[in-house]
């Protein structure tokens, strides 16, 4: 999500919405500011009204609450308004899950300056063509790969890569490393599915395995 905000000119905001909710919200903060390099993380709760001075100072122009059902869209969204103007449902007892209480998007203006944009819970999201997205969310990879020997380094088994230093000196995490690769190949794939020079070259690969795969089937010392 934050790879397609940065893609599409918005500049992302990270609000965590309940921190009533929460034993220790400093923790939360901090572990969501690893994952969202420049990004703003605002810790704020809708029922009591903690944090929201700090978010409305910090918003302005048109203001889009993205995030799955039961995050506290449209409770937020309520605040920021001054009025229940948006419907709002309770979570699941079984997983803590929202239903979908908004069904549509809809355009409010907002008291302090502005314009709110509410929309329906994302079940899911995906990239089409995001790389300068992609680049902002994983700023701290990019950087680092500055220092790669390679300069075309996948950041895999590549000799001399600055990224896998990082990784196994503590200063990257595997996990971010592994959801880099995750959304660059899925970036790739979606660019592939109207990009025919680049689905050519993703299949290659594969063409080359089969092609081994048969002229090793067809040597005389081949065995099952």
């Amino acid at each position: 999500m934050l790879a397609l905000v940065w893609e599409s000119g918005a500049t992302p905001v990270v609000v965590l919405t309940k921190a009533d909710r929460c034993a220790d919200a400093q923790r939360a903060t901090d572990e969501v500011a690893e994952v969202a390099p420049g990004v703003e993380v605002l810790v704020t709760s809708a029922a009591t009204g903690e944090g929201m001075d700090v978010l409305v100072a910090v918003l302005s122009g048109t203001i889009v609450l993205l995030g799955p059902s039961g995050a506290g869209k449209s409770t937020l969204g309520n605040r920021l308004l001054g009025e229940d103007l948006l419907a709002t449902g309770a979570v699941r007892d079984g997983d803590g899950k929202g239903r979908h209480t908004t069904a549509w998007r809809e355009l409010l203006p907002l008291p302090h300056g502005g314009v709110l944009l509410d929309t329906p819970g994302l079940r899911g999201v995906g990239l089409h063509d995001a790389d300068r997205g992609l680049d902002r969310a994983f700023a701290e990879i990019v950087e680092l790969a500055e220092d790669c020997h390679f300069s075309d380094c996948a950041h895999a088994t590549e000799p001399g890569c600055a990224v896998l230093a990082a990784v196994e000196d503590g200063h990257l995490t595997q996990r971010r490393l592994d959801s880099y690769h995750r959304l660059q190949r899925e970036n790739a794939h979606a660019v592939s599915r109207t990009d025919a020079r680049l689905r050519a070259e993703l299949e290659r690969p594969k063409k080359e395995i089969a092609r081994l795969v048969r002229a090793l089937k067809q040597s005389p010392d081949f065995k099952v």
